[in-house]
């Protein structure tokens, strides 16, 4: 049985269905690390990694099982240096399990670890962090996909 997963992501921002993938997760797994990342392909972000720390803790409070951290090298590397089993993955469509099977596929063929694929909830598969911050851009309302602050 595995024990520890990590759900990886750059969370910027985080939205509720991240924290929906979160929450059903954590009743998978003894421990689940929330893994904010540092892209060097993306752009700088809306928020800081200190930032998106922060805010992820403050969305996961009270789990207990769950806590954040941050990397911004190869995720293998912190699997294997953290002895985590799972990568933990939300899906909204077929154009997520796209992109998302060959870096499971690759995960999986350099260190070993399998990745666990979760479907958004149908009512966050619209949402996601670039669409968030488009729209905050713009001034419009999502504060019913975000977490409270």
């Amino acid at each position: 049985m595995i024990h520890r997963a990590v759900c990886p992501g750059s969370f910027d921002p985080i939205t509720m269905g991240h924290v929906d993938i979160f929450r059903r997760a954590a009743q998978q797994f003894d421990e689940m690390v929330v893994l904010v990342t540092g892209n060097p392909n993306k752009p700088s972000g809306l928020f800081s990694i200190s930032e998106r720390v922060e805010l992820a803790e403050k969305a996961v409070a009270d789990l207990p099982n769950v806590t954040v951290d941050w990397w911004g090298g190869l995720l293998v590397d912190y699997t294997t240096k953290h002895d985590i089993g799972v990568i933990v993955k939300g899906l909204r469509s077929a154009l997520d399990y796209e992109y998302e099977v060959p870096m499971a596929q690759m995960n999986r063929s350099l260190s070993g670890v399998d990745t666990m694929f979760f479907m958004t909830n149908p009512k966050y598969g619209h949402v996601s962090s670039t669409l968030c911050k488009e729209v905050i851009k713009y001034g419009g309302d999502i504060h019913d996909v975000l977490p409270p602050d």
